[in-house]
């Protein structure tokens, strides 16, 4: 009897060691993938492509598929300067997304290597905001960059294959998961394609508020992303704290 009633115990003990790793690879996961981040960065990915478009002479930064029709184009038509202009921003984001996977490898010195990328885009954009409209093919080049290092590292939001920087993926998955749940085969992804839309909306009205803004403030409007980018930077870092804390409890639980 008093052998079953230790067994039990120590089955109860391990649950709850179980438990415990289950709530650290959680707030591991959602340190990158939370959905108050997921939606910090779509509202800043559609300010930028509204404030590129409207105030750095209606090329877009984020998606590279306009520019690339429009290096079409410019191509058909002869257009050279016109083709130069669309080319730069579209090897600039290529460019992005190498520097990305690097910054992916070597960490990100003492943070975490998407933290690091964040930082590095909002102070690339606080550099643009200082741009003059003379030096609009400069700003492009940069913005572009850096929506490179956004789409490269934010990835997932709950576990969900997303973009940041464009609507096209967000919206076949959307309707792709609205068609499941009506189908009645997966009840669950009414909820995921619910997400995706919330986060196509966000996009919509960050590049509401980027047109707004662009108006009023011209090309200083590009600060306000900065704002966001280091709010997206803040709660990593609640996450990231929390994570240890979690793993320090973990670490002591071991030890008794």
């Amino acid at each position: 009897m008093e052998d079953t009633e230790r067994e039990a115990e120590i089955l109860k003990q391990e649950g709850t060691k179980k438990q415990k790793r289950k709530r650290i690879l959680t707030t591991r996961r959602q340190m990158s993938d939370s959905v108050p981040l997921a939606l910090l960065l779509a509202l800043t990915g559609g300010f930028l492509d509204a404030y590129t478009y409207v105030t750095r002479g209606g090329v877009f930064a984020n998606a590279q598929t306009g520019n690339i029709v429009l290096l079409g184009i410019g191509i058909s038509e002869g257009a050279w300067q016109s083709v130069l202009g669309y080319l730069a921003p579209i090897l600039a984001f290529a460019s992005g997304i190498l520097i990305a996977e690097l910054i992916r490898r070597w960490g990100g010195a003492g943070l975490h290597w998407r933290q690091a990328a964040l930082l590095i885009e909002a102070a690339i954009l606080g550099a643009v905001g200082f741009m003059p409209v003379s030096m609009n093919w400069a700003a492009n080049i940069c913005v572009s960059f850096a929506c490179a290092l956004q789409v490269e590292s934010f990835r997932k939001v709950h576990g969900n294959a997303f973009a940041t920087t464009m609507c096209t993926g967000n919206l076949r998955s959307a309707m792709e998961m609205l068609f499941r749940y009506f189908d009645g085969r997966e009840k669950n992804m009414r909820n995921k394609s619910l997400l995706y839309c919330v986060v196509i909306l966000t996009f919509a009205a960050g590049a509401a508020l980027g047109n707004k803004a662009s108006s009023i403030m011209g090309v200083s409007a590009v600060f306000l992303c900065v704002l966001l980018l280091l709010a997206g930077f803040g709660i990593m870092f609640i996450r990231g704290e929390e994570e240890r804390r979690e793993e320090k409890l973990l670490q002591e639980e071991r030890r008794r």
